[in-house]
């Protein structure tokens, strides 16, 4: 199988989408010439040409607008925003119009549009470059909302996202752009809605998603290191939300650690502590941690590595949960 970074992988998705779908057109700023700001999609214009990869103004509201009157004429867009922090433009035009499309035409229609985010801090960057949003958008019924963490997920991911008759947010972890790992090109890995158990462990489970799934599982195994055994869980899909693969998890550990790069208030992990308190309570042997950012106006660079959770964060959490 040949190794790939995640963002080749998202490349080579994008290539196969182009290559079988006619319908399918990729939209953003940068990304035909340039290639991106990440080069995600270089390479992608010269092979498909102008009319399928598309340079656009830079104007978010006006790139999810065009999509989705081009989903309701049946082709599906894939839109990339440049950074996390740069979609706020176009707010209003996925939750409002894109997200309730589907609903507000009792099932009539159907708008296919995929829009790639990268997310998340790690490099160094300025105001509006490091966010994490998924909360505000996970809040929105009509979206589904996806972030693999690894190159394999990141290949079929992109695709069965751009496959999906509802709105896709895909989130990608752009710290980890460049890690590296092996892609099977022929094995789709399954429903991209359903978490993935990567470590099994009997002590602790630890639900992490996109960008803190290496720091999850560099935790177990210091954790490993003395005498805990931790349950590692990608979860991959914000929205649905596989919260069975969670619970049986926490059945049999009976402690639970939710890691996220996000502000813990009001984010993901408050919600599957919650269903698991409703699911589990009886197996809970302390009560649900939660590992994240700050609730603060994301740092400057210089300062970002004491806003992110690390692997510390993590250990402590689990030493508190270990302690009841």
């Amino acid at each position: 199988m040949p190794v790939m970074t995640i963002a080749k992988a998202i490349n080579e998705g994008l290539r196969a989408a182009l290559e079988t779908s006619p319908a399918t057109l990729l939209m953003g700023e940068d990304i035909g010439a340039l290639g991106g700001v990440y080069r995600v999609t270089e390479g992608l214009k010269a092979e498909f040409g102008a009319d399928r990869v598309v340079d656009t103004p830079l104007g978010e509201s006006g790139i999810i607008g065009t999509a989705i009157g081009l989903a309701l004429r049946g082709y599906r867009p894939v839109c990339e925003i440049q950074f996390d922090g740069f979609v706020f433009p176009g707010f209003n035009q996925i939750t409002t119009q894109l997200a309730k499309m589907h609903a507000r035409s009792d099932g009539m229609l159907r708008v296919p549009v995929v829009i790639r985010i990268p997310y998340g801090g790690g490099i160094g960057s300025v105001e509006h470059h490091s966010e994490s949003p998924e909360a505000l958008f996970a809040h929105t019924a009509g979206l589904r909302i996806i972030t693999p963490s690894n190159p394999q997920d990141a290949y079929w991911m992109i695709q069965q996202a751009i496959d999906c008759d509802d709105p896709v947010i895909v989130f990608e972890p752009k710290r980890r752009y460049w890690l590296k790992g092996e892609v099977d090109l022929t094995t789709p890995p399954g429903n991209p809605f359903a978490a993935h158990v990567l470590r099994q462990g009997t002590d602790a489970t630890v639900v992490a998603y996109g960008p803190l799934v290496p720091v999850a599982l560099a935790a177990a195994a210091a954790a490993a290191e003395d005498g805990n055994s931790v349950e590692v869980i990608d979860l991959r899909s914000v929205s649905p939300m596989d919260f069975d693969t969670v619970t049986a998890s926490v059945q049999k550990t009976g402690r639970l650690i939710v890691a996220h790069e996000a502000p813990t208030f009001g984010g993901i992990g408050g919600e599957l502590a919650a269903r698991v308190s409703e699911r589990a309570f009886l197996s809970l042997q302390a009560p649900v941690m939660r590992v994240g950012g700050f609730h603060l106006p994301y740092p400057v660079a210089r300062m970002e590595e004491q806003y992110l959770p690390d692997i510390d964060r993590i250990l402590e959490s689990l030493d508190r949960a270990l302690a009841y």
